[in-house]
């Protein structure tokens, strides 16, 4: 491909406002799966009507999942108005953030265990954050608010990993929490600057390999040692990243005979944990790439953790196909609209 090629490709992915569409989808897909979460396929039902119809609820509240993407992002916009990006300028804006959640009250929507045990940790500033982090924990309460991540424009990939990393041992320092975020921001990343659907499960693949005993140090320091059993570096990220990899294989084999209509917690797994948010959101999106409503109809109307998988699956569709997939009247109710269109604005330009 040569150089205006890719200009030009580049162009026109920036035109769709992808960051826009994902924050946007993000919140939407939280707001219709609030509901849903912790019921099974057939309570749902009976409580929405038939799936594909699902409507989005008045009024359209989120959960924890879009409160703690909107930390993130103000994290990450503090940090960048202080400098590069690093991990120094990026932890003690990010953790401030996280912290202000916890004590906020609108912090009333079931939260993860998780999130609240170590944001209370990371609550005392004297406290190193790597003493905080919960290290056994491999939930889904890191790769749920990543999608940031993914989205701020300029950023080498060394840089955006670490980030994603970071954001994630703040909270959840099991090495498939950390591969899973950086896999999750990956995936946003390559689905904004407009990454053929059909190569993304296979371009995410040869990512994680690539990465499999990679530990980024810089960003993450000795957290590795935090943990029982890990005998490197390596093989504490190796952990992660072979869970995260066993889940894309799950995700290939249920497309490979796609089932719509099938509950996709049955194929990827419930989402509770990180590695099957991601798989199962994806499959979501992958089930309908051009048909956003359908794909998060379909993540808020599953048995397991569906406001997380259905806020995931929102965001791969709105960076894929930009602001426009999601219908005003929709977009207009949901919570914290004006603050995700301010950094959709902001990322997109």
């Amino acid at each position: 491909m040569t150089t205006q090629t890719t200009t030009a490709a580049a162009t026109e992915a920036a035109a769709k406002r992808p960051a826009t569409g994902a924050l946007i989808g993000l919140a939407l897909g939280d707001a219709l799966g609030f509901p849903t979460e912790f019921n099974d396929v057939p309570s749902i039902l009976a409580k929405t009507g038939p799936w594909r119809e699902m409507r989005l609820p008045r009024p359209a509240f989120v959960t924890d999942d879009t409160q703690m993407t909107l930390a993130l992002a103000r994290g990450i916009r503090t940090a960048l108005e202080r400098g590069p990006i690093g991990p120094l300028t990026l932890t003690r804006p990010v953790r401030e953030e996280y912290v202000d959640w916890f004590h906020s009250p609108e912090n009333n929507r079931a939260p993860g265990r998780t999130c609240m045990t170590a944001c209370a940790l990371l609550d005392r500033p004297e406290r190193d954050w790597r003493d905080a982090s919960l290290t056994g924990s491999k939930g889904c309460g890191a790769n749920m608010r990543v999608a940031p991540v993914g989205l701020v424009p300029g950023w080498t990939e060394e840089e955006r990993a670490g980030a994603a990393q970071l954001q994630s041992a703040l909270t959840h320092g099991h090495p498939t929490a950390l591969a899973a975020s950086d896999l999750t921001a990956r995936a946003v990343h390559l689905l904004a600057r407009g990454t053929r659907v059909r190569g993304l499960v296979a371009e995410l693949r040869a990512y994680a390999l690539e990465n499999r005993t990679r530990y980024p140090e810089r960003w993450l320091g000795d957290l590795w040692m935090r943990t029982a059993g890990d005998a490197s570096p390596e093989s504490f990220a190796a952990r992660g990243w072979d869970d995260c990899l066993a889940a894309l294989d799950r995700l290939a084999a249920a497309l490979r005979d796609p089932s719509p209509e099938t509950d996709p917690c049955l194929t990827t797994g419930d989402g509770w944990i990180a590695e099957e948010a991601l798989a199962t959101a994806l499959q979501c999106f992958l089930l309908f790439p051009d048909e956003p409503l359908l794909a998060l109809r379909r993540a808020a109307c599953t048995a397991g953790d569906s406001d997380s998988i259905a806020c995931l699956a929102g965001a791969f569709a709105g960076a894929h196909l930009g602001a426009d997939a999601w219908p005003r009247e929709w977009r207009d109710r949901i919570e914290y609209r004006d603050e995700l269109l301010a950094f959709g604005a902001l990322w997109d330009a």
